[in-house]
């Protein structure tokens, strides 16, 4: 078992390699009551309904799987089961899913009471690496993805690494978008690992040390700016273009396949701003391709001129200007600022097919 330690308004730490049933009862032990938020297909795998009958203090309360269940309507599902549950401030929420059920849980947890502890039980590697680590909870509107939320950190952080046996490989490989992604932005390691891996047979051969290595990163950046005032942007490489083409797929597209996507933008637009070598680019493609993300906008489905507009209402947009996170080199982010429009035109071109 590994553990690495986090420190933002609180610290908490992240268990990597631990069983989820011990940990579970270790945290229903811990208060009066629990509610359990999980995904119907989670639920289903785990045995979560028999485990959660036998105790009266706990709940279990199931979401849809995927983006549906950030939706403000099951939001308001949750507040009404926490009020009948009486769940009180000493009591505590647990997430039990992927990525979506992390955002969502993580936000019922901050608005139930003003903020209640919360714990992250992570079941795909998009939440391992992810969405369980940093404290940055929320739903989706109309208007864009996780425009409503707060940060609230979890008490801790549980990773089992046999759920991930469960992961179809499409699922898999969009988890390790966001692997690469933390590889290109602080930690070279990873790339080498997966270069030497270049499967997603391989690479779930070394998962454990893949999601050590990218909780790591995640844990130092949070550390050291919890609230992304400036350092933490950084972990939005890929992200900008990314969440716009994952929203304008009416989130058919895996979060991880869209930032793919956008880990693809972003790099030739450092070859054009930032001096990024143009080989670094090519071969981010190469590492992307050989798990089967996808690398190219389907220009009949994603118009520039819809992506723009999404992109300039992103929370990452600052006065009305669009901001990047881009690499210099690998392992050194750069940031962008206001870039000229007739450039993300012509970049977008290049990759659109």
């Amino acid at each position: 078992m590994k553990s690495i330690s986090v420190h933002a308004e609180h610290e908490y730490r992240v268990e990597v390699g631990v069983e989820w049933r011990e940990r579970l009862q270790e945290v229903v032990s811990r208060h009066n009551k629990v509610m359990i938020i999980a995904s119907e297909n989670i639920a289903q795998i785990s045995g979560l309904t028999e485990i959660t009958n036998t105790s009266a203090q706990v709940r279990l309360t199931l979401i849809p799987d995927g983006e549906n269940a950030k939706d403000i309507s099951v939001a308001i599902r949750m507040w009404n089961e926490l009020g009948a549950f009486e769940l009180g401030r000493k009591d505590a929420i647990v997430a039990l899913g992927g990525g979506t059920t992390t955002d969502l849980s993580g936000f019922i947890a901050a608005t139930w009471l003003r903020g209640v502890d919360w714990y992250a039980f992570p079941t795909t590697l998009a939440g391992m690496v992810d969405a369980a680590v940093g404290g940055k909870t929320g739903i989706n509107t109309d208007s864009g993805k996780n425009l409503v939320g707060a940060f609230h950190s979890p008490r801790s952080v549980f990773i089992d690494l046999s759920f991930l046996a469960s992961l179809t490989d499409r699922d898999f490989s969009a988890g390790l978008a966001e692997v690469i992604k933390t590889g290109y932005i602080a930690d070279p390691e990873i790339l080498h690992l997966l270069a030497s891996h270049p499967s997603v047979q391989g690479a779930r051969s070394v998962d454990k040390e893949l999601i050590t290595r990218s909780v790591a990163v995640k844990a130092s950046v949070v550390s050291q700016d919890f609230t992304e005032s400036s350092l933490r942007e950084i972990l939005n490489y890929g992200h900008t273009l990314g969440h716009a083409v994952e929203k304008l797929s009416g989130y058919t597209l895996r979060h991880g396949e869209a930032v793919a996507i956008g880990l693809v933008f972003a790099a030739e637009l450092s070859v054009s701003l930032l001096g990024l070598p143009a080989k670094v680019a090519v071969d981010q493609i190469s590492l992307l391709k050989c798990f089967g993300l996808p690398t190219t906008i389907p220009k009949e489905q994603y118009s520039w001129e819809e992506i723009l507009t999404i992109m300039m209402g992103d929370k990452k947009a600052r006065n009305g200007e669009l901001r990047f996170i881009g690499l210099e080199e690998v392992g050194k982010p750069g940031w962008i600022a206001a870039p000229d429009h007739n450039l993300l035109k012509s970049i977008y071109e290049r990759i659109a097919i």
